[in-house]
């Protein structure tokens, strides 16, 4: 009996690309292949890449490097956001086999079957609507307890500084009733947790007539799913009818990320963002009001070009005034095709400024997340155990995302404990 052909996926960037990598993989296995660690020797390498930054598409480039090293005579599929953006640089770096755009990662186990190298599949499957349907789950790991779902894809917005529309074209789903489905095959793995996500997962239904508060209604029937997160959400879609949703179902937890980007009125426009900070606080408001301890993350970027020290101190006022529970921060990363790359280049901000800032912002987060740790000492929370922690332990979440260590009990994986914090 000949020994099964070894595949290792290397997944870069977001929760979107770790559902659609696990989809790719289960692919491959249907195919007869075997799964194996992206540092092991395979006969299949699968990189998918992410480009939100340039520090990204550095590291998918690093990656590609990587598993050449490791085996030049593999077959290196490339996908991902970057190869859609980034073809005339990745197409010909040595060791890659094929290179298939975010349209075209239904094909990777096609491609590499041919076994003819210099494939090169890009759009526009994406502007047309399709769709990939993906789910992080049935990966074959006895303590994997959280899935990704993907429940929407592209993004319609067009923020200045943004590729995202221009990898993934415009905002579109598949039917409520088709996430519903996938939602089941979920449970049937035994996983107990859901992370919904999208690239604008607010944005739900646009081109099915749905709507996302009937989308998380439905979902929160499906029998054996015991808890849902939902991943980012545009503050302007983020309705009072999804946050009354959330606080009145308990399956839905209180965790929200949210991005703000700048707290800088002026520089949200130029951004091309939809809202102000004032709006922006008041979503936070709301969220407050009706879940006290809900964990609320907020994305930041430092260092758009024309902001000002001014800007960005109301940016920092604004952060003390809401006091959310952490920051992402991210430092501005000027990226080819938007129209941020058009701003005058007198206007952008030195990189040492922004090294500054964003060690400020940094500063801020772990002050922030400090008190939010605090504000739940003595409280008594549900948390899911998911998996080994270091030194003999293993670690969970509350519901409202508090990392919770306990010493290491089989029998306590995948279920859901009461823990005083």
């Amino acid at each position: 009996m000949s020994e099964k052909k070894k595949f290792a996926i290397v997944t870069l960037g977001c929760k979107l690309n770790y559902a659609e990598s696990a989809s790719i993989a289960r692919d491959y296995i249907r195919n007869g292949y075997e799964q194996t660690a992206s540092s092991a020797k395979a006969d299949v390498y699968i990189i998918n890449t992410c480009s939100v930054t340039e520090h990204a598409d550095k590291k998918s480039r690093q990656a590609i490097r990587k598993v050449f090293r490791q085996n030049p005579q593999a077959f290196v599929v490339v996908t991902g956001c970057s190869a859609q953006l980034r073809p005339q640089v990745l197409a010909h770096m040595e060791g890659v086999s094929a290179l298939l755009g975010t349209g075209f990662r239904d094909r990777a186990v096609e491609v590499t079957e041919s076994g003819q190298r210099g494939a090169v599949l890009l759009g526009p499957c994406h502007a047309q609507g399709g769709f990939f349907p993906a789910y992080s789950a049935g990966s074959g790991n006895r303590d994997r307890t959280r899935a990704f779902l993907k429940v929407q894809d592209g993004c319609d917005y067009h923020c200045t500084y943004c590729t995202v529309p221009l990898a993934r074209g415009g905002s579109r789903n598949i039917p409520i009733k088709e996430v519903v489905k996938q939602a089941e095959e979920i449970a049937a793995t035994g996983v107990k947790e859901i992370v919904l996500t999208g690239v604008n997962t607010g944005d739900f239904g646009k081109t099915t007539g749905e709507t996302f508060p009937a989308l998380l209604e439905a979902l929160s029937h499906v029998p054996g799913i015991a808890r849902y997160r939902i991943s980012s959400v545009e503050p302007n879609l983020l309705t009072k009818e999804v946050v009354e949703f959330i606080a009145q179902t308990p399956g839905f937890l209180p965790h929200f990320h949210l991005p703000l980007q700048s707290g800088s009125a002026r520089i949200l426009r130029k951004m091309g963002r939809r809202y102000d900070p004032q709006f922006f606080a008041e979503k936070v408001r709301l969220i407050r009001s009706l879940l006290p301890h809900a964990f609320i993350g907020i994305d930041v970027i430092a260092g758009f070009p024309g902001e000002t020290e001014e800007d960005f101190a109301e940016t920092f006022r604004l952060l003390e005034e809401i006091r959310p529970s952490f920051l992402h921060v991210f430092p501005f990363s000027l990226r080819p095709d938007t129209r941020a790359a058009a701003f005058p280049a007198s206007e952008r901000v030195r990189d040492g400024v922004i090294t500054e800032r964003v060690r400020k912002l940094g500063q801020l987060s772990d002050t922030l997340h400090e008190s939010f740790i605090l504000a739940n000492k003595g409280r008594v929370e549900e948390v899911l155990f998911e998996g080994r922690a270091a030194g003999g332990k293993m670690h969970g979440y509350t519901r409202n995302y508090i990392r919770v260590e306990r010493p290491y009990d089989r029998s306590k994986i995948n279920t859901v404990e009461e823990v005083l914090l």
